[in-house]
């Protein structure tokens, strides 16, 4: 007798929810925030060895691109930091509840967002 389904859940018959949305945003987020705390310690440690490496990187960081960049980077810690509030709470036993998981998944997604947009303007005042 053989059992034709499949052994774990596959993208075309699982249904994507906040939660998993959450889950892996966080997860990709994380890897992000590595590189960035990376290149920010490449970026200050350019300082040291000479002005000119250090003026070609902030000229990158002034442009359109560079500016991108750090929105999104700015998003994804953001978005780690409310992510990690979440799963702070889920440790102490908080919020399993299938209705509080959703709710506090769109919190994160939308808090993020509000966040960056709040550290934009902060920053904006003082450029």
């Amino acid at each position: 007798m053989e059992n034709k389904s499949p052994l774990s859940p596959h993208i075309q018959v699982y249904r994507w929810q906040i939660s998993s949305l959450v889950s892996i945003s966080h997860r990709i987020t994380g890897i992000i925030n590595v590189i960035a705390i990376s290149l920010v310690c490449l970026w200050i440690s350019l300082i040291f060895f000479s002005e000119s490496n250090y003026e070609t990187i902030n000229l990158l960081l002034n442009s359109m691109v560079g500016k991108f960049i750090i929105l999104g980077i700015t998003w994804s810690f953001s978005f780690q930091i409310l992510s990690e509030i979440r799963h702070l709470f889920m440790d102490l036993g908080y919020g399993f509840e299938l209705k509080t998981t959703k709710i506090s998944g769109i919190i994160v997604i939308f808090g993020s967002v509000i966040l960056t947009i709040i550290f934009f303007i902060i920053g904006k005042s003082f450029i």
